[in-house]
């Protein structure tokens, strides 16, 4: 089939009865041909434009909503569908869960091969909206249009705009008029510099031309309602800036430290960056459970707290630590889980490929008094080898926690040369934490699992999973 005759297929009368990989909304042909479909929710009758056809499936966007899906609710975001930051909000949340676990369970019995385990109900977020403390938002001279202000051929005046990256569409920025992903003050802060900037002839950036002054805006709070504020500016224009930071510290007694850096780089990222502080300490403190955490502007810290607390806890729970095991703590970060779990036991080792989240984990350690645990810098599957097991006490239970792409097959490879009793392995992705589950599997038992949603709204959902050692 032509591109072109597939941009102009519409399936009628779909019934999307599932949700699949990245949100996706699944129905079936009347000849029972997949169609995966973007713009709806499980349960909705829908018909679909195909902007891919294969063999075995249809990839497509719901074009008219024929009959609504039970499960949906009305969005409280005046963005949604524009933005994509919550892209499931148009369903309630208990089905949200649902959709999640049986992800979850089918990615582990599908990829994993894995049968006769305990799938414990999901772990669901007590706070489904305003659950982040930290947000970024991107300053553009160019705001992103609607196609119907496009077509209208109005003159829209100023075109500033500070929010977030239309998906797909790194140049376009949606100005923002509300969020419901971190709590206040954020709306209002944004929605203040934005005025203050427009009031004062402040350039904002653009990103064609790389030129302009204000950058991007992030925010983060701790559990105390302290907030740290950070600019990232093109070019340094001492009076303008000084004049916004005094705006915003006055206005805003919940501002506990302002920092800012200077980036002509071609990206937004900070972690090449020097910061500058220009009110407080440049920190903010958090509390978890009597542990405290320096966080800084780089510094990795999970973005939905109270669920974070509830994750490390059921860790802590599947370790089922005594108090004279030593455990090992892969893809360690700053040190979370390994202090998090040190005070239960004999010794941790964490490991960790970022010299910075390094530093952070030796000087939490330091903070909190713990004397047990030992953090080692490198590449995961260079460091932890046969050199590193043979002069480094054996594990009783190890603890992984790695990136979205799982872990490589050489960890994996040293895992069971390790042979630690207990695994419990912590995941933001349960489809590569399957696919490692099969590589272990003829040496591991996985015993249960309990998917945890970290962020309500959106199809993620992390996983914790613990293996007995046959």
């Amino acid at each position: 089939m032509s591109k072109r005759k597939n941009k102009n297929l519409v399936l009628e009368n779909i019934r999307l009865v599932t949700a699949g990989a990245k949100g996706i909304a699944i129905g079936r042909t009347d000849e029972g041909k997949t169609v995966m479909v973007s713009g709806a929710i499980p349960g909705d009758l829908v018909n679909v434009r195909v902007k891919k056809a294969k063999s075995k499936y249809y990839e497509g966007e719901a074009v008219d909503l024929l009959e609504k899906s039970p499960d949906r609710v009305d969005p409280k975001c005046i963005h949604f569908g524009v933005c994509g930051g919550c892209k499931w909000q148009n369903m309630s949340y208990e089905k949200q869960l649902h959709f999640k676990q049986e992800e979850v369970y089918n990615n582990i019995k599908r990829i994993g091969g894995i049968e006769n385990f305990e799938t414990l109900p999901i772990l669901g977020s007590a706070e489904q909206y305003f659950y982040r403390n930290k947000m970024e938002f991107s300053f553009s001279n160019s705001r992103w249009l609607t196609q119907y202000e496009i077509s209208s051929e109005e003159n829209f005046g100023s075109r500033d705009a500070l929010g977030f990256h239309i998906p797909g569409m790194w140049s376009k920025i949606l100005d923002l008029k509300e969020c419901f992903l971190q709590e206040e003050p954020s709306n209002t802060i944004r929605l203040a510099v934005k005025e203050y900037a427009v009031q004062n002839g402040l350039d904002f950036f653009d990103v064609r031309n790389h030129d302009g002054f204000l950058r991007t805006l992030m925010m983060r709070q701790n559990s105390r309602g302290e907030w740290m504020v950070l600019f990232q500016l093109y070019h340094e224009e001492k009076e303008n800036r000084e004049k916004l930071f005094e705006f915003l510290i006055e206005t805003f007694p919940q501002i506990k430290t302002l920092v800012y850096a200077i980036n002509p780089k071609p990206n937004d990222s900070i972690y090449d960056l020097d910061i500058n502080t220009y009110y407080g300490e440049g920190f903010l403190m958090e509390e978890m459970d009597g542990l405290q955490f320096k966080i800084g502007p780089k510094s990795f810290f999970q973005t939905n707290y109270k669920q974070a607390l509830e994750l490390y806890r059921k860790t802590l729970e599947f370790a089922d630590l005594k108090g004279d095991e030593v455990v090992y703590d892969l893809y360690t970060g700053t040190g979370t889980i390994a202090q998090y779990v040190a005070r239960k036991a004999k010794q941790v080792i964490g490991i960790e490929s970022v010299q910075e989240a390094i530093d952070a984990a030796v000087e939490h350690a330091a903070l909190n008094g713990l004397n047990n645990t030992t953090f080692y810098c490198g590449d995961m599957k260079d460091i932890f080898n046969e050199e590193f097991l043979a002069t480094h006490p054996k594990a009783d239970v190890l603890i992984t926690d790695p990136p979205r792409d799982g872990m490589h097959q050489k960890v994996v490879e040293q895992i069971l040369q390790l042979a630690p009793e207990k695994i419990v392995y912590v995941s933001c992705n349960s489809a590569t934490q399957a696919r490692d589950l099969a590589l272990m599997k003829d040496d591991y038992t996985l015993v249960k699992i309990l998917p945890v949603d970290m962020f309500p709204q959106t199809h993620h959902v992390e996983n914790i999973a613990l293996l007995i050692k046959k």
